[in-house]
């Protein structure tokens, strides 16, 4: 069977995955959606890993270039079993977004149970060590993503709650990151186009002078199941509610057999962004939610994309 053509904006990496199952020290099931960081010359990456006890725990991974990762022997964070996070988290803590913000480093992550999906948070400095901050929404919540800076004063997040069954991203304020409000809506599926089922935040916002880049993730139901694609939009620096422009076409489609089959196949579900000092992005993303891998483009080509499209 000849080679499907590459026609996306962001270009694989010709040894993905980057990492699989068969990398993780420990037992596990498989490893996808890990949140990558770049501290120094050194990239460090949590790594959502389920277990075949069938919940999800974090584990990190080092590496120098970005492409080679070394995963660490043990998990560095677990459900907790006692205290208040351990009714929230029964069920396992999923897909980390990690945000440095102020100097300090800020972890956002799904707990889950039997109550459903919320965002809580934790902060960490050596990426062993969690502190939980707690809870910060209400359920049926997740895809949770810190602004790396302050917007007109308060901290900016964004979100994907669940109403009538339609996920759309939102923007939450906060002045002391515990309690959040002023909330708008920002990104909404759109009927007859590939990000037609749900939307969800997938990058930390990565600032620009043409506006926030967003990296999201888009959905189409189809009768053999969902399709999970890749799309850039760009929100307004001051007021990140206002959408200036949105690509029409997804930056990365699952199209390789790594993406295409797997515990749930059709998903390329980016995780994380890295800027090098070339202008070019590292995007990391889970495959099937079976692998991570890494695809890559120019900074002005991503946000080129989310230019000529349309809100």
């Amino acid at each position: 069977m000849p080679a499907i053509p590459d026609t996306d904006l962001l270009e694989r990496y010709e040894q993905n995955p980057v990492i699989t199952a068969a990398d993780i020290p420990f037992t596990c099931n498989t490893v996808f959606n890990g949140s990558p960081v770049k501290l120094g010359s050194e990239y460090l990456m949590l790594l959502r890993v389920e277990g075949q006890h069938g919940y999800s725990l974090f584990a990190l991974a080092r590496s120098q270039d970005g492409y080679r990762f070394e995963v660490e022997d043990r998990p560095v964070m677990a459900p907790v079993t006692e205290g208040p996070m351990a009714r929230y988290e029964v069920a396992g803590i999923e897909d980390p977004r990690i945000t440095v913000l102020e100097g300090r480093i800020y972890v956002v992550y799904t707990a889950f149970s039997g109550y459903g999906p919320v965002m809580s948070l934790a902060t960490t400095e050596d990426f062993h060590t969690f502190e939980r901050l707690g809870v910060i929404s209400e359920p049926g919540n997740k895809d949770g993503l810190l602004f790396p800076r302050k917007v007109g004063g308060r901290y900016a997040r964004l979100d994907r709650p669940i109403g009538n069954d339609v996920g759309s991203v939102w923007v939450s304020f906060s002045d002391d990151l515990t309690y959040w409000g002023d909330s708008r809506v920002v990104i909404t599926p759109r009927q007859g186009h590939w990000d037609s089922y749900r939307v969800g935040g997938s990058a930390v916002p990565i600032e620009t002078e043409d506006g926030w880049l967003e990296i999201y993730h888009g959905v189409k139901m189809t009768s053999g199941g969902p399709i999970y694609r890749a799309g850039a939009v760009l929100l307004d620096l001051d007021d990140p509610s206002v959408v200036i422009s949105r690509s029409d076409v997804p930056i990365l489609a699952p199209r390789t057999d790594y993406e295409r089959v797997g515990d749930v196949g059709n998903v390329v579900f980016a995780s994380g962004a890295v800027v090098e000092p070339d202008g070019m992005v590292k995007v990391y993303y889970g495959a099937a939610d079976t692998a991570i891998c890494v695809a890559t483009a120019p900074l002005a080509e991503i946000i080129a994309v989310a230019r000529a499209g349309r809100r």
